[in-house]
């Protein structure tokens, strides 16, 4: 029998869920403990198809708008946010909300919002789609002007170039950031808003992390989905740095192809990705070479998010009855 090839696997740190993603992960399965299934979830919970199965197999439902929830079921708003027109649909019908949306989200909300007091006009830098984007353009009075990149800041029409001010998409890569912030400086020197720290900062910690792990491999892998922005975006740096790098759903969308010649593979995990997902890549990769892991040194995150007033109380309240 012909002996495997070694295979050298190194593991990012940090990868996978972030504060966010496990407080509205924890948000659903306490709901569904306190009140029974079904509790009705308003659009995925976070962006990853193996978490949404899981809950859904809990008793959770999954739905596009708050109409398609039924009169008085416990409501869940995910974790990116919704339009402030959601939530006074939700209290219209007296459906009991949980609100699950992450509180870097809402910090960008907040902000929005401020900014539009002081009657600045507020641009959002951010994908057009994305459900964290409609939330945040939904939240802030006047509306906002969407850019992507540096390109859109030179199409901007505006009210008054005096009175602008900048808002971020938590998932944003901290360099695209920078080059659209640095546009909107150079066209419009009195706009104000956060410093590019400001983003989220556990894409800034999976972003850093795959820049030092580039430097070790021949392959990257990033498990997570494909319609998650920071995700792509740790797939997107992969590539930049000139490393041959994919983004994958899990162990069974590994191509055994991408293997031919490398030695070194590195495994990644979007925000919203269980290490589930990744542990089984690993296992994966054991059936075409001798894997030899090995973990990098890295930030560990140590922030926990509380549960919403609403939640807490609900457990309170469990707790006295029980």
């Amino acid at each position: 029998m012909a002996k495997k090839k070694h295979i050298d696997v190194w593991l990012a740190r940090p990868r996978g869920f972030c504060a966010g993603v496990e407080r509205a992960i924890d948000i659903v399965e306490r709901a569904l403990d306190i009140y029974g299934p079904p509790v009705y979830v308003r659009h995925e919970i976070v962006h990853n198809k193996r978490v949404v199965e899981s809950l859904r197999a809990k008793g959770a439902i999954f739905v596009e708008e708050v109409d398609d929830v039924p009169d008085g079921a416990v409501t869940i708003f995910s974790a990116h946010g919704v339009a402030e027109k959601v939530e006074k649909e939700a209290k219209r019908r007296d459906l009991p909300v949980i609100d699950a949306t992450c509180p870097l989200v809402s910090k960008v909300h907040k902000e929005g919002q401020n900014h539009a007091k002081k009657d600045r006009q507020v641009i959002l830098i951010g994908h057009e789609g994305h459900p964290e984007v409609e939330g945040t353009q939904g939240r802030i009075p006047g509306g906002v002007l969407l850019v992507t990149n540096a390109e859109d800041v030179g199409k901007l029409q505006v009210r008054d170039p005096d009175k602008l001010a900048y808002v971020t998409q938590t998932t944003l890569s901290v360099d695209e950031t920078r080059d659209v912030i640095t546009a909107l400086k150079t066209r419009f020197p009195k706009i104000v808003g956060p410093d590019v720290k400001d983003i989220c900062y556990a894409t800034q910690n999976r972003q850093q992390a795959v820049r030092k792990l580039a430097q070790h491999v021949d392959l990257l892998l990033v498990v997570g989905a494909h319609n998650s922005s920071n995700s792509n975006r740790l797939r997107e740096i992969g590539a930049e740095l000139g490393i041959p790098s994919y983004l994958i759903d899990d162990a069974g969308n590994l191509d055994p192809s991408w293997l031919s010649g490398i030695d070194a593979v590195g495994i990644t995990a979007g925000a919203s990705t269980p290490d589930e997902l990744v542990q089984e890549l690993i296992s994966r990769l054991g059936d075409y070479g001798d894997v030899h892991l090995r973990e990098m040194d890295g930030v560990a995150e140590s922030i926990i998010f509380k549960l919403p007033r609403e939640l807490k109380e609900a457990v309170r309240q469990n707790q006295q009855r029980a």
